[in-house]
């Protein structure tokens, strides 16, 4: 019995990994075709947190002010990443990835400038048994 549920619980993880990989492609084509303030705020969990530079965003509300804030309409932003890792708890209700991203902007002018990175994001399985980032 005890080697059945381990197998069982394997077939789980493995399906919540999917789900999650799944997340991010979605949240990264959102990113694509209706901006990155817009996906961000999609995607991400009511309590979710994230860092940039040298300070912590917490919240949604904070979180959509912040986009809205860094991506002026008269730039162009393309956001690209991919996850080279995923991994989900037993209870299937966190999970996280780490990856590399590439991101470019076009200034009014045309001037270009692209930032390569690395990411971590870590998932919460939602009441309605979505997936929501809550930190980036």
């Amino acid at each position: 019995m005890l080697i059945m549920s381990g197998c069982s619980n394997n077939a789980k993880q493995e399906t919540w990994k999917n789900e999650i990989l799944e997340t991010e492609k979605e949240f990264m084509e959102a990113a694509a075709t209706d901006g990155i303030p817009q996906a961000f705020s999609a995607y991400a969990a009511e309590d979710v947190v994230i860092i940039r530079g040298d300070f912590l965003i917490e919240g949604r509300k904070a979180l959509q002010i912040y986009y809205e804030n860094q991506y002026p309409a008269y730039e162009k932003h393309e956001l690209k990443w991919e996850p080279d890792f995923v991994d989900v708890s037993s209870s299937g209700d966190l999970g996280y990835t780490y990856g590399k991203f590439h991101h470019t902007i076009t200034d009014s002018l045309g001037y270009t400038r692209s930032v390569d990175g690395i990411f971590h994001t870590v998932w919460k399985r939602q009441a309605d048994g979505t997936w929501k980032f809550v930190w980036d």
